[in-house]
């Protein structure tokens, strides 16, 4: 491929999508766990640097730059949607120092690098002014129909929209894609020729074609391999369908990967989540963002992970809900736990049913079996924690650390109020309230001294008939 100085990217991305029925921007509606035009950006990217990616944007123009800033892409505004010819008008400037450039819609997630390849490796080797991407649905209604030279050629006579099909033409499987490699030197020269001459009354890329082949420019097609790469989201139910094809395809990546996955038609995995071979993922579990899984794992089902990293034979039980975390090698979860951002879970550190960390630090070994609160807390190897022991780390205002040492015990039904520190092998006895430091080896109580009065119900019971 040429140096991509020499090739850039124009991606439209300033519709509207009325048909969606949605105040979100169309292009920042979710397949596969992010934004229809992330991965087109993706895609892009495989083939040329973000700073020769152009989106062209204009409906909530500021929301959907503030999304996709941090890829590096630059931006073009069309503050008045007037057609893609139009959008193309407004990139002129940005690209005339390009020999081609390659027009993508953003709203056709399912484009793979390879395809864009072998559209700019096609329109190379025909040295076209214009190349169509094509596909072949199974139905093309709708679609705008490529009527070629003849079966054989790659030079293309006409698009046909479907309102001007003949009968005869509606035989024609082979529609146009909207997605287009251009030179760049005649492209601009006839951006001007453009006219709004239709129902819309807007500027139609498409029209470029009858433009070129007027001034004796060559117009060529090639088609895609998988005709559902080209598929566009025009409604929620174009949306769903897209995000059910785009998870199968990252399930069945995965199973051919060597991961087990029961039933995967029931599972949500995001499309950049890596799971390693020998893991098992059950029915009916969720694996979301940037999720890393490593090897010999068991997910149980109803779990939901997102952007977390799970080292080797993990096993989380059923119904767990992990955000932002880290678990180490042979952890054991659940069920019913939940791990809030910021938790690093240990090697062979067991967080049990209905248990809760957030921004917890828990090493090797920890036990926390039942029913148990730890916030901003960091906990030495080997501690075990009893069953409802809560850290009270926020005092309405601040949020406090609590500190626990190695080998410690803490007593079931303890509260510990930071900050306070509980130092390497003490023991806290059951039901304490701690509020201040423990030493090592030490053993605290603090709780009510228990008193007993023998006789008291019945000399209660006395006390309520003589009062009737």
């Amino acid at each position: 491929m040429e140096s991509s100085s020499k090739l850039a990217v124009v991606i439209m991305a300033a519709g509207k999508g009325t048909r969606l029925k949605s105040r979100r921007p169309k292009v920042l509606h979710e397949i596969g766990g992010k934004p229809l035009l992330s991965h087109v950006i993706a895609a892009a990217s495989q083939l040329v640097a973000p700073g020769d990616i152009f989106a062209v944007i204009g409906h909530q123009a500021e929301r959907v730059r503030a999304v996709v800033a941090a890829t590096g892409i630059q931006f073009v505004e069309q503050t008045e949607q007037r057609g893609t010819g139009h959008a193309i008008q407004c990139c002129a400037a940005a690209i005339a120092g390009y020999d081609n450039i390659l027009v993508l819609s953003g709203d056709v997630p399912l484009i793979r690098p390879e395809t864009i390849e072998q559209l700019w490796q096609f329109h190379q080797g025909e040295e076209a002014a214009m190349t169509i991407l094509t596909a072949a649905p199974e139905d093309p209604t709708g679609y705008g129909r490529i009527l070629r030279q003849s079966p054989l050629s790659a030079e293309v006579q006409a698009i046909v929209e479907q309102k001007a099909l003949t009968p005869e033409q509606l035989d024609i499987a082979e529609i146009n894609s909207g997605i287009y490699a251009f030179k760049t030197a005649p492209l601009l020269k006839h951006l001007g020729d453009l006219t709004d001459d239709n129902a819309q009354h807007e500027l139609y890329l498409t029209d470029m074609a009858a433009l070129l082949r007027a001034s004796g420019e060559l117009v060529v097609a090639v088609q895609a391999t998988e005709a559902e790469e080209v598929l566009g989201a025009n409604t929620i139910a174009d949306l769903v369908a897209l995000d059910a094809t785009l998870r199968e395809a990252t399930a069945s990546r995965l199973m051919a990967a060597g991961v087990t996955i029961f039933r995967p038609e029931t599972c949500v995995i995001d499309a950049e989540v890596e799971v390693a071979p020998d893991t098992v993922i059950e029915p009916f579990v969720q694996l979301r963002g940037n999720t890393r899984i490593g090897t010999d794992c068991l997910i149980r089902s109803y779990s939901v992970i997102e952007n977390c990293t799970l080292g080797n034979s993990v096993l989380l039980r059923q119904s767990c809900v992990l955000t932002d975390s880290t678990v180490a090698d042979g952890a054991k979860i659940g069920p019913f736990a939940h791990l809030r951002p910021g938790s690093e879970i240990g090697e062979d550190v067991h967080v049990g049913n209905f248990v809760e960390t957030k921004k917890s630090k828990l090493h090797k070994g920890v036990k926390a079996g039942h029913l148990t609160y730890l916030g901003d807390t960091e906990i030495g190897e080997g501690t075990n924690i009893g069953a409802g022991v809560i850290t009270c780390n926020y005092d309405g205002v601040h949020k406090h650390k609590t500190s626990i040492g190695k080998g410690v015990f803490v007593g079931s039904d303890s509260t510990l109020v930071a900050p306070v520190t509980v130092e390497d092998g003490a023991y806290i006895g059951a039901g304490s309230c701690i509020t201040r430091s423990v030493p090592g080896e030490a053993l605290s109580v603090a709780r009510a001294r228990q008193t007993t009065i023998e006789g008291w119900v019945a000399a209660r019971h006395a006390r309520q008939e003589a009062e009737k």
